[in-house]
């Protein structure tokens, strides 16, 4: 009995507490490539949202990301319980990616990207790589009101200022205006 204890104290202890907080970790592990690691992800919730299915869209925005660093549009609003479908395109000759999340999550992320690059698990449904001149989609529903930000973290894209914010507005707030 002990000796389950201490193993799972261990497991757990890898995962940087985000299991006890029940927080997303910035990445927890190497990379990740499985179905099965994938479909777990996409059900995982955020402060941001969760992964969102294609039936359920309900807006679709182009996002342009080009190799000035910088993404179009940058400022973004939609409605509480929006589930959008990015539609994220590599105008492009580099690599580029999206990532979802808050500031204090990406700013996380990017020191990882930055020092352990290997550690960085690409395969979930909060980001998408697109190699140059490709076409990717990333759905995600907005399943809480908030200020929330994305960007592309790969080395010296996210300190070159290549950012972007998404203000998601409850009923309330729409009602103001």
């Amino acid at each position: 009995m002990k000796k389950r204890i201490v193993l799972l104290t261990a497991a757990l202890l890898s995962l940087g507490g985000c299991a006890l907080t029940q927080k997303p970790c910035p990445d927890q592990n190497e990379h990740s490539h499985s179905h099965a690691a994938s479909d777990s992800l996409q059900k995982q919730q955020t402060e941001w949202g969760i992964a969102g299915t294609p039936e359920a869209v309900t807006r679709t925005i182009h996002i342009s990301m080009t190799d000035d660093m910088r993404f179009t549009p940058e400022k973004i609003e939609v409605k509480h319980g929006d589930v959008v479908n990015f539609v994220l395109k590599n105008d492009g000759k580099v690599l580029h990616e999206f990532v979802l999340g808050t500031k204090p999550f990406l700013d996380e992320l990017a020191v990882l990207v930055e020092h352990s690059p290997e550690k960085v698990e690409h395969d979930r449904a909060d980001r998408a790589h697109a190699e140059p001149n490709e076409t990717r989609e990333l759905f995600w529903h907005f399943n809480r009101p908030g200020n929330f930000d994305f960007a592309c973290l790969l080395p010296g894209h996210y300190s070159a200022g290549m950012v972007g914010t998404i203000n998601v507005v409850s009923s309330a707030d729409e009602m103001k205006q």
